[in-house]
């Protein structure tokens, strides 16, 4: 293994960044073509027709309305609901992802990190803050 970080500088230098001599991409398409063999004794032939009768599929599906295909298919994340009045902050709308196993509290120190946040990022606020801020000044 140590004979290994002898050959690694020289390797990266030829070969340059390993994004572009990187062998996973073709393995897993070949795995892919792999799957087309139906005749075992013409491998070539049913690959090939396979992949043709794949791109034909593709092609075709382009053109179709009213039927969900791969390139037409909604999102798998899209984000539904009515957006809320108010803030710009709260307009968005969002579901989770993931299960929500929580109850909802947050530490008092996270809590400030969010008003701080709301604080000096939202536009709408800033009236508020110049109020503030002058109303300090006064005091001083």
């Amino acid at each position: 293994m140590v004979h290994l970080a002898v050959h690694l500088p020289r390797e990266a230098i030829l070969g340059g960044p390993v994004q572009y001599r990187w062998m996973y991409p073709i393995e897993r398409f070949l795995g892919t073509l792999k799957g087309y063999v139906s005749n075992r004794a013409r491998p070539e032939g049913s690959i090939t027709e396979a992949y043709i009768l794949k791109e034909c599929i593709t092609f075709c599906s382009l053109y179709l309305d009213g039927i969900e295909t791969v390139h037409n298919q909604k999102e798998r994340n899209e984000d539904c609901g009515e957006c809320s009045t108010g803030l710009t902050v709260f307009q968005q709308t969002a579901r989770p992802t993931w299960l929500i196993t929580r109850n909802g509290e947050l530490s008092r120190e996270f809590c400030d990190i969010a008003h701080w946040y709301l604080l000096y990022n939202s536009a709408k606020l800033q009236p508020y803050l110049e109020y503030v801020n002058h109303y300090m000044s006064l005091l001083a």
